[in-house]
């Protein structure tokens, strides 16, 4: 017990905008799975302080909201520190804001902010928009003149490590500056796009691969956020992988990774990484049954992946093989706490479907087509 009550202690020294940052954070890394041994008691403390002061711990107000707009289609919630092409951690943005007001441009954020403020208390909303784009401009140069520099660039990332212990926060402020940077042309972008896309059909593949190839041609590095906004739409994940394996002569990996789009497998990868997050996340506060639709999710796309793609020793298969291994052993563990001629709904093979006879089917189906595809494209040693 002394050991918490000393750190109360230190952290009661702090001031408050530093308590309500160390709030966000520990929050973050409870997101993430992360243990921190003496975090609960301090959580629970900082929680208590900021209801009954009335006020909340350090969020994005309007001016940061409006700034922070054309990212709001590619933000993904919680804070899985690893790759996310195409998206940017929500959980970012109040250290990005912190950097960019304290470190960046602090008297201009400071001017940007009051104006904001005033005009959305006369309901001016549209101005508002307006100031926040003026300021976008100015970060986007700002930052440009910096990242010219490995100095400068070192420098930045010292820096945001003082607002946040995320390794993903560097990569995210290099992201915003891709979004600021191309925010008209992914907006005319998302705007082209089906409201949804349920069918992931060929017709729907050619329509949204024709969008992609105009994208492009103007803003090839920014095509991982088009994707994302392609993958929004999916009604599942892993068929973001047809824009890469529809354009692919075959399966083999290297075919596949070759192609334009060869992104959208890692796309799906970084998704599965998130699910894997959320999986612990779950397990650890006994939510079993959402455990289990997640477990079905993972294994529907392992299975997609597998088929798909001949993956063997490739960057892609490896990835794949460590996830399910780190996924693999959470499952045990939590079925391992139950005797043995106790069953346990997250070690039932009925959560994967492909193993049922629709499933079986279905493959037998799929392997049907590669034959008949792979006749058509050989004709010459067919008849051969």
């Amino acid at each position: 017990m002394k050991k918490p009550t000393r750190i109360l202690e230190y952290v009661q020294r702090l001031t408050p905008p530093t308590r309500s940052n160390l709030l966000n954070e520990l929050e973050r890394l409870e997101q993430c799975g992360a243990e921190i041994p003496g975090a609960a008691p301090v959580i629970e403390n900082l929680r208590k302080e900021f209801r009954k002061s009335g006020q909340g711990p350090a969020r994005l107000g309007n001016p940061q909201l409006h700034f922070f707009a054309p990212l709001e289609p590619l933000l993904v919630d919680g804070s899985p520190d690893h790759a996310n092409s195409g998206r940017v951690q929500r959980g970012s943005l109040t250290a990005l804001w912190e950097w960019i007001s304290r470190d960046l441009l602090p008297t201009m954020a400071r001017d940007y902010s009051a104006e904001v403020t005033d005009l959305i208390a006369l309901n001016k909303q549209k101005e508002a928009r307006k100031a926040a784009a003026v300021f976008q401009t100015k970060v986007v140069k700002s930052l440009e003149n910096s990242f010219r520099s490995p100095d400068t660039a070192a420098q930045i990332r010292l820096k945001l490590a003082t607002y946040t212990a995320s390794r993903t926060v560097y990569d995210d402020l290099t992201k915003m500056l891709c979004i600021l940077r191309a925010q008209e042309a992914l907006a005319k972008f998302n705007k082209a796009l089906p409201d949804r896309l349920d069918k992931f059909d060929d017709a729907q593949i050619a329509k949204i691969t024709q969008l992609l190839d105009g994208f492009g041609k103007d803003h090839a590095e920014e095509v991982p956020f088009a994707l994302a906004l392609v993958a929004a739409r999916l009604k599942t994940s892993w068929h973001l992988m047809r824009l890469a394996t529809k354009a692919a002569p075959g399966k083999n990996a290297a075919d596949i990774a070759a192609t334009p789009y060869a992104i959208a497998v890692s796309m799906v990868l970084d998704r599965l990484d998130d699910k894997r997050s959320v999986l612990r996340f779950a397990l650890k506060n006994n939510r079993i049954l959402v455990a289990k639709e997640l477990l079905i999710g993972i294994y529907d796309t392992e299975h997609a992946l597998r088929v798909n793609i001949e993956l063997g020793d490739s960057e892609w298969g490896q990835r794949l093989d460590h996830l399910l291994e780190a996924i693999t052993t959470l499952v045990e563990a939590e079925v391992s706490r139950f005797p043995e001629n106790v069953g346990h709904v997250l070690g039932s093979r009925s959560l994967r479907s492909h193993q049922s006879l629709a499933g079986r089917l279905t493959d037998l189906a799929s392997k049907g087509r590669d034959a008949v595809k792979n006749l058509v494209s050989r004709p010459e040693k067919t008849r051969a």
